[in-house]
């Protein structure tokens, strides 16, 4: 690596890492970044929920905003992890520099959007946002809404295209017991943040479509771990046993 020793290069970071690491004069430990992003969503959410009292926005907001924090602390904490090892170039190149999860999160985004504003008012007669803010929702509130809906979307793409660049890596390479630890809690990490999305399922109860993506992806996102993390385990023993 170039540059400041303690930070990797540009190519070899998740976006949300680069965005981070391209402001200028700022150098905040993982836990300042993480509370003042909280600090500033949750006094957004608090001030226009006041002004425009829409109260009932509020508690289903500052949730979402808990998940993308803590999201936001994880991808930190599984990139270094995974950099404190010896990585296959392949891997490291298609788990951070390949941006496939803004591709996925932008899709995930898409769809989010289309079912609050398209499906949800053909089907319902009570929309997921007439219920929270009314006929004429406030235009401020709705572009808050959006960029949270943003910020928790590239989250859960991002764990997921984590996820499933580790079973691809545990099905290809076969590692010491020692890496395959270090590669074992990053994958539960990634399973624990997905666990922690189902937080939102009662706000979503009423929306089976929501629901049903929700726990749906929080199962693969499950299931993939597993596999990985057996994968893991057998290869890594049986790459000791060959070895003694």
């Amino acid at each position: 690596m170039s540059g400041d020793s303690t930070r990797p290069d540009y190519g070899e970071t998740w976006v949300y890492e680069s965005i981070i690491g391209a402001l200028p004069g700022i150098r905040l430990p993982t836990w300042a970044a993480m509370a003042i992003q909280l600090l500033i969503f949750e006094v957004a959410i608090i001030a226009l929920s006041w002004y425009y009292e829409v109260w009932s926005a509020a508690i289903a907001g500052t949730v979402v905003v808990f998940v993308a924090t803590i999201g936001s602390a994880e991808m930190l904490r599984i990139s270094t992890l995974i950099r404190r090892i010896d990585v296959p170039p392949t891997y490291r190149a298609l788990l951070f520099a390949s941006n496939v999860e803004v591709v996925l999160s932008v899709l995930a985004y898409i769809a989010l959007l289309t079912h609050l504003f398209v499906f949800d008012p053909q089907v319902s007669s009570m929309p997921l946002l007439g219920r929270l803010f009314g006929p004429e929702p406030p235009v401020l509130v709705v572009y808050l809404t959006l960029l949270i809906l943003w910020d928790v979307s590239y989250r859960i793409g991002t764990g997921w295209w984590a996820s499933v660049t580790g079973l691809w890596r545990s099905a290809r390479y076969r590692f010491d017991p020692e890496t395959a630890r270090v590669f074992m809690r990053a994958d539960l990490e990634i399973w624990g943040f997905g666990v922690l999305q189902l937080v939102l399922v009662p706000f979503v109860l009423d929306q089976p479509v929501l629901l049903a993506a929700l726990v749906g992806h929080v199962i693969a996102v499950t299931a993939v771990t597993a596999v990985s993390v057996g994968l893991l385990r057998y290869r890594s023993r049986t790459t000791a046993v060959s070895r003694s």
